[in-house]
């Protein structure tokens, strides 16, 4: 059975921690939405942290880090896990993120993480992930 979380105004953190912690256990997770999952902090702070990352490295020998949004969402999670150990690589299989919400997964039940809302955060500043990948280049 595979537990449908919707990642509409959840902090991308939070999320990933979770969703990381849950999928260590065994759990089969689906992730609907994800361009609309926030990061906390300022606007030119969080572009800027993110344009650093993606230009780090070379275009021949990475480090390569994504663009688009479900992609971003998934290397977030793949950080919260020991993904170069057996554990963790099935962990990492079992998560699936998707940019709305395909048809295979439409009308079914969604949850939401109330420890990982927006509701939470403190500071009003904050980024959409969507907003992240367009600034990145992402054609989604």
């Amino acid at each position: 059975m595979v537990t449908v979380i919707d990642g509409d105004s959840l902090l991308l953190g939070r999320m990933a921690s979770i969703v990381a912690k849950r999928a260590l256990n065994g759990e089969t997770i689906a992730i609907v939405n994800v361009e609309k999952a926030v990061i906390s902090g300022s606007r030119a702070r969080v572009l800027t942290n993110y344009d650093a990352k993606r230009s780090r490295g070379s275009r021949e020998g990475g480090p390569f880090f994504p663009r688009r949004p479900d992609h971003l969402v998934k290397r977030t999670i793949r950080g919260m896990l020991p993904y170069k150990r057996p554990a963790g690589i099935d962990a990492l299989k079992r998560v699936k993120c998707y940019v709305g919400v395909p048809v295979e997964l439409f009308g079914a039940e969604t949850e939401s993480i109330e420890e990982a809302h927006m509701d939470r955060l403190n500071n009003p500043q904050y980024v959409t992930v969507g907003a992240v990948s367009t600034f990145l280049g992402a054609k989604y």
